[in-house]
């Protein structure tokens, strides 16, 4: 789950994480009331989008309007939130379509001395957290690896006990920080990573840290994501959810208690088991096709699932043509071919639909499909699924 940076910067300062200060803004009006209120001489506006790159991204209606702005007045400030909100913001992050703005965040201006990155994420070599970190702040992280990989710096992070005192003084010296900055750098960097422990997150970046002339570590910025599996501790997250940021159909899908991901292709899958879809997308690939999504039913998928899960797929208008692969295990063939006539029924197919099935009960399953009129086309193995899914599409 991803929330906004005026929401993570609240969550930080919270956890005890330096932040600046800030106001969130939904008009202009309040935009300009907000530089008032924080009093300073400069101002940053700032478009809240779940996506990086918004101080290089443009607006489609106002091309000259960047997506992160300086002001030095509360006319700036409502003139820059005029053309912001309710325009469609394009960065490196959205894709061409972009994202529409609905909420700013006026910020104050800081004496900034050094700009860093920051970055928390779970690494699987490692087999757990590790704080990453950069004198390249404001850089994209992804540039820095390829062409400096030796200015990136990394750090595990224990589970239990979060970042070492040491470990935090190591990497200030690292990145040629002295005096009052290595003590803030000591305090801010545990406290950032016991954030990303206490909190199940699956991310958290601060792209650009910034040092302040006057020494201290104080987060410019903040993307934070959490880990879905946990959010059971975390009710509280919930109203942090900002659905318009989110695709429609992966929403629906798990409001249905479906695993579901939007893809760019023209085939539609609906399968039992991640590790399944998975090969499912890859052999449609193989043999010249272009998956739609990924979709995983689980192994206990009753009749309503499938019923909405052919909905979701359906709704989608690039999508030609349904692949159906099964794997009863748990969940026996015939039962799922039950609830997949079932389905048919009450949804309505326009488009070719193939069925593999495999496992518990397959020859009973399948003769259900051959029996019941439906123009279902069955696929004797994978392979031959795959085939005959991107083949309806070149008929």
């Amino acid at each position: 789950m991803k929330i906004h940076e005026y929401q993570g910067k609240q969550l930080f300062a919270t956890a005890g994480v330096a932040v600046p200060k800030g106001i969130v803004a939904r008009t202009p009006d309040e935009a300009a009331a907000a530089f008032t209120q924080l009093g300073g001489a400069i101002a940053v506006v700032k478009s809240q989008i779940h996506a990086g790159g918004r101080g290089k991204g443009t607006f489609k209606e106002h091309p000259q309007q960047r997506g992160v702005v300086l002001v030095r007045s509360a006319d700036e400030a409502r003139d820059n939130a005029k053309r912001m909100l309710g325009s469609t913001l394009v960065t490196i992050q959205t894709g061409p379509d972009g994202k529409q703005v609905n909420t700013l965040y006026v910020e104050q201006g800081l004496d900034i001395a050094r700009e860093l990155y920051l970055g928390v994420v779970v690494d699987r070599d490692v087999g757990g957290p590790v704080l990453i970190m950069s004198s390249e702040g404001g850089m994209n992280i992804e540039d820095v690896a390829a062409k400096t990989p030796e200015k990136i710096l990394t750090e595990p992070i224990d589970g239990e006990s979060g970042l070492a005192g040491f470990q935090a003084r190591k990497l200030a010296f690292k990145l040629g920080l002295e005096g009052t900055a290595i003590r803030s750098a000591e305090t801010f960097l545990k406290k950032v990573c016991k954030f990303f422990l206490d909190s199940d997150c699956s991310m958290a970046e601060i792209n650009p840290l910034v040092v302040t002339k006057q020494g201290e570590m104080v987060a410019l910025d903040a993307k934070v994501s959490f880990d879905d599996n946990a959010m059971f501790r975390h009710e509280s997250f919930n109203a942090l959810r900002d659905l318009s940021e989110e695709n429609a159909m992966e929403v629906r899908a798990g409001e249905a208690g479906l695993s579901f991901v939007k893809l760019e292709g023209n085939i539609g899958c609906l399968v039992n088991g991640a590790g399944l879809a998975m090969s499912t997308m890859d052999i449609i690939k193989l043999h010249g096709g272009e998956p739609a999504n990924f979709l995983d039913v689980g192994g206990g998928a009753n009749v309503d699932q499938v019923t909405e899960a052919f909905r979701i797929l359906l709704a989608d208008p690039n999508v030609k043509a349904v692949l159906v692969n099964i794997f009863g295990g748990i969940m026996k063939c015939d039962v799922i071919v039950e609830a997949l006539l079932s389905a048919y029924e009450k949804v309505g197919f326009n488009v070719p639909l193939v069925v593999r099935l495999e496992g518990t009960n397959v020859e009973k399953a399948r003769e259900m499909l051959a029996k019941s009129g439906r123009p279902i086309i069955a696929g004797i193995d994978l392979t031959d699924a795959a085939k005959k899914v991107v083949a309806t599409l070149k008929a």
